[in-house]
This record gives structure tokens, C-alpha cells and sequence, in this order.
């Protein structure tokens, strides 16, 4: 390793344990209470709309608007556009193919997809033995791969990574039913539920597991 753990972090925060520092990069991630609430704005817009209205591409519109919106205060900002990007990105997706068959149902089928196969991409990462939380922690060490040899740090990284791919499969297992049966305005309901308040739920979690235990920043420069 070119340098101390303790030292080369220093240079970009400050966090006392391993955990502390897990739960900046996991905030950082999701994009604080502001990129959550981005992420779900354009679907409750759309939600709104179609649930008064009935018209489906009016209610498109809406949604689209309202991201383009939330992007344009961003770039004004100078504040990182990740966040609005990827709602963006599903909405138009959705909007898309909402449009090309007529079915409001599918503006929620992108979704659906993500969270399935993040679901599935994070629990093969327990699997094989290289838990994706555990990256964030090789981060911070400088090496990648250093903290596979801590087992107290694999476990926790192992449960860690669990709690961040539990939401995802709750809304697979809910909302695809809703989705194959047409039920669009459940599957909204289901879409809001589910988005933030499950995501904050997670996150309280993990907050819960790492405030059990404490490893010094010291103990990675170990293994």
C-alpha cells in the first residue's frame, strides 16, 4: 500500500471507524433526501396526472417536464445532475414504451427491470464471496480487494450488501404482479410506497448494523 489508510483519507473526510466512513459513501450514493426525492418526483407527477385524467400522453408529458425541470435547477446549480440523469433516463424509457403500445402500465416496466437485475447483480456479489459494499471499502484503503482479508469486514460488507438489495426484490415480488395484471393504479401506489420510504428503511438498517460495531480506520492498514 503507497501510504496509511488513516493518512490517505484524511486528505478527503474525516471518519474515526470503517462504519462511519460506509455510511458517508451509502448517503453519497443515494444522493442524500434531495436525489431520492428527484428519483421519485416524475413518477408521482405521472401518477397524478393519469389517475385524474386518463390521458396518457399528456400525463407522459407531465412527468417528462418535470424532470427536464429538476435537471435544469441542477445544471443552474452546478450541482452533479446523476440523480435527475437516471430518473430521466427510466422515465423516457417508460415513456417510451407507454407510448408505442398505449398501455400506461409500462411507464413503470423500466423499473420493474432495474430493480430486478440490480437485485439479482447484488446477491451474486454475496455469492461469489466479493460483496459490493465491500468496494467501498477498498476504496478508502487505497486497494480494492485488501479488505477480503478481514473476515469481520467481509461479513459486514455481506450483510451490508444484503440490506441494499432487499428493496429491490420487495418491489420486484409486489410490483410485477401488479404490472401483469394491468392494475396501474396499484402499481403507482406500489411505485411510491416502495421508492423512498423502503429506500430510507434500508438505509436505517444499515445505519442500525454499522452503529453496533466500530473498526478503527488503523485496522485496514492490517489486512
Amino acid at each position: 500500500m503507497t501510504e496509511p489508510v488513516e493518512e490517505a483519507w484524511n486528505k478527503e473526510a474525516s471518519a474515526a471507524t470503517v462504519e462511519e466512513y460506509v455510511r458517508q459513501q451509502l448517503s453519497a450514493a443515494f444522493g442524500g433526501v434531495r436525489g431520492v426525492a428527484e428519483s421519485a418526483v416524475p413518477s408521482v407527477v405521472f401518477l397524478v396526472s393519469w389517475t385524474t385524467t386518463k390521458d396518457l400522453r399528456n400525463s407522459i408529458v407531465a412527468a417528462v417536464a418535470v424532470a427536464l425541470v429538476l435537471l435544469v435547477v441542477r445544471l443552474v446549480q452546478r450541482s452533479t445532475p446523476q440523480f435527475v440523469v437516471n430518473a430521466l433516463f427510466v422515465i423516457g424509457i417508460g415513456a417510451l414504451l407507454a407510448s408505442r403500445t398505449g398501455e400506461a402500465k409500462n411507464m413503470f416496466l423500466p423499473g420493474i427491470i432495474y430493480n430486478g437485475v440490480y437485485s439479482v447483480g447484488l446477491a451474486a456479489t454475496i455469492l461469489v464471496g466479493w460483496p459490493l459494499v465491500g468496494f467501498l471499502v477498498g476504496s478508502l484503503a487505497g486497494d480494492l480487494t485488501s479488505w477480503r482479508r478481514n473476515p469481520g469486514l467481509v461479513r459486514l460488507c455481506s450483510k451490508l450488501t444484503w440490506l441494499l438489495a432487499l428493496p429491490c426484490v420487495l418491489r420486484v415480488a409486489v410490483q410485477y404482479p401488479l404490472w401483469a395484471a394491468d392494475l396501474v393504479g396499484w402499481l403507482g401506489v406500489a411505485k411510491l410506497v416502495m421508492g423512498w420510504p423502503l429506500q430510507v428503511a434500508a438505509l436505517l438498517a444499515m445505519g442500525w448494523v454499522l452503529s453496533r460495531d466500530s473498526t478503527p480506520m488503523s485496522e485496514l492498514d492490517e489486512v
